[in-house]
């Protein structure tokens, strides 16, 4: 079996943060910009991208899938919502804190030995281990041995981003939704909800939206997976 996994996250509130921290990540903004205009631009694209980071942000929804089975489930943070854990497509979904799904994503990634994700070496694996590590939980698999599958030791992590553009080589833009959408695969962001939405979505209290949209990442990166085996492999 291959196990798929994606998270999303979301950013601490700029307010919130201590004024050396806002002082780090902002002084070259008024040194590079050109204008008030542009400063305030870029100060816009800070404050909104600080769910890039696992240094000023945190996650609030994992999923993982089975590929043979075609059963998986998202473990998604809910604060104050009495949400019950619900079952629907094959997904299982349960309300967790972020320590605990971390817990349980390393509970599960510790029974796999191969594992697939779109840009997941890029971004959702080094996320991973930091939040890990803020929360004291030990990962159970090194996600990030080598880039290339066959240097890889000990499991194997087959980041799609980086298999479909050849490690880099190929230079058009590229998305999990165009990946899916040239290739015929229901991308989850066909009904309008993309990753930029989930810190707006979080701030709204659509917990269970955000769970529901990871789960079709993880469908769809299933999928893709399935595609570029059938080709590749």
């Amino acid at each position: 079996m291959a196990l798929v996994f994606d998270i999303e996250t979301v950013g601490e509130k700029w307010d919130a943060l201590d004024e050396t921290t806002q002082h780090n990540l902002s002084w070259y903004l008024r040194e590079s910009s050109r204008s008030e205009e542009e400063y305030a631009y870029e100060m816009k694209e800070l404050r909104e991208g600080l769910g890039l980071s696992p240094l000023t942000g945190f996650v609030v929804a994992i999923g993982v899938y089975d590929t043979v089975t075609g059963k998986g489930a998202v473990y998604f943070s809910a604060p104050d919502a009495k949400i019950k854990a619900s079952e629907e497509d094959g997904i299982k979904y349960e309300v967790m804190s972020e320590k605990e799904m971390l817990q349980k994503f390393w509970q599960v990634v510790a029974v796999c030995n191969e594992f697939v994700s779109f840009n997941g070496r890029s971004f959702d694996a080094p996320f991973l281990a930091i939040r890990s590590m803020v929360h004291g939980v030990p990962p159970t698999k090194d996600l990030m041995s080598n880039r290339y599958l066959s240097l890889q030791r000990g499991c194997t992590h087959v980041d799609l981003m980086d298999q479909l553009t050849f490690y880099g080589a190929a230079r058009f833009k590229k998305s999990l939704h165009l990946f899916c959408r040239a290739l015929g695969i229901k991308s989850p962001k066909a009904s309008g909800t993309a990753g930029d939405d989930v810190a707006a979505l979080y701030a709204e209290k659509k917990y269970l939206e955000i769970a529901r949209y990871n789960a079709g990442d993880i469908k769809a990166t299933a999928a893709l997976y399935e595609r570029w085996k059938e080709t590749f492999r």
